[in-house]
């Protein structure tokens, strides 16, 4: 995992799925803080620590994870962490106004555990951010690698949102610009995934640098269309859920 953290440390700055991962989710999360000072904001399974970022101009902002690599990554850069695993999360009950959790529960054998978890945490009216791998057509090489139990449909979205006592406000796909060829790729690494060895960096590696930065400017357009347009299919969700007063 902390090989993988690497990888990933080193792609968040220039990575075309990274510019387009912001530019989704920093308004949403705006939106939700709506100028309010003082919010608590924590995020679980932080791993590198870089999504502090994204919701620290919005209060105070906090994570955790199981990685030492990761969480020595996010102490250096001075974000606030600790360690704590999602389905036993360190921190007090409804003390929390926003969690957020991003491409996380995928990996985690016990998803609802987490979702009660984070629910647990967040104060009543306060909200819970999630994205997500998002359909199991989409399953490849990059799921083998980050050893992901599912990926998740709106229907198991809902499911889970509602177990665990939230109320879905929000589920929207992402990156459905990218949805055709990533389709074409993950079937065709299915297909022939017996007679090759996986890469580790498979989807970590940033494209050279004219193919980066033309799908950079086609995920960043989408972005700003889908703020008005839903996307009706995706590699990934964008979802809210809001605990009950």
């Amino acid at each position: 995992m902390n090989r993988l953290l690497d990888l990933t440390h080193q792609a968040e700055t220039d990575h075309f799925w990274f510019h387009g991962f912001r530019q989704f989710v920093s308004p949403v999360v705006a939106r939700l803080a709506g100028g309010r000072p003082g919010l608590r904001l924590l995020d679980c399974g932080c791993g590198t620590g870089s999504n502090l970022g994204l919701l620290a101009p919005h209060g105070r902002s906090m994570g955790f994870d199981l990685s030492d690599g990761g969480l020595a990554i996010a102490r250096k850069a001075g974000r606030a962490v600790a360690k704590g695993d999602v389905t036993s999360i360190p921190i007090a009950s409804n003390s929390c106004d926003v969690v957020a959790s991003f491409d996380v529960l995928q990996c985690v054998s016990d998803d609802r555990a987490a979702l009660r978890e984070m629910a647990r945490v967040t104060r009543p009216g306060g909200v819970v951010v999630l994205t997500l791998a998002a359909l199991e057509v989409l399953s490849g090489d990059h799921a083998e690698v980050w050893s992901e139990q599912r990926r998740y449909s709106p229907a198991l979205v809902r499911e889970r949102v509602e177990e665990a006592g939230l109320r879905l406000e929000r589920t929207s796909f992402m990156f459905g610009s990218l949805f055709p060829m990533m389709l074409c790729v993950r079937v065709l690494q299915r297909l022939t995934r017996p007679f090759r060895t996986v890469r580790d960096d498979i989807d970590i590696a940033v494209p050279p640098y004219p193919v980066n930065q033309l799908l950079s400017v086609v995920v960043r357009a989408e972005a700003a269309l889908a703020a008005r347009v839903p996307m009706p299919f995706g590699s990934s969700l964008l979802v809210v859920a809001r605990k009950p007063l």
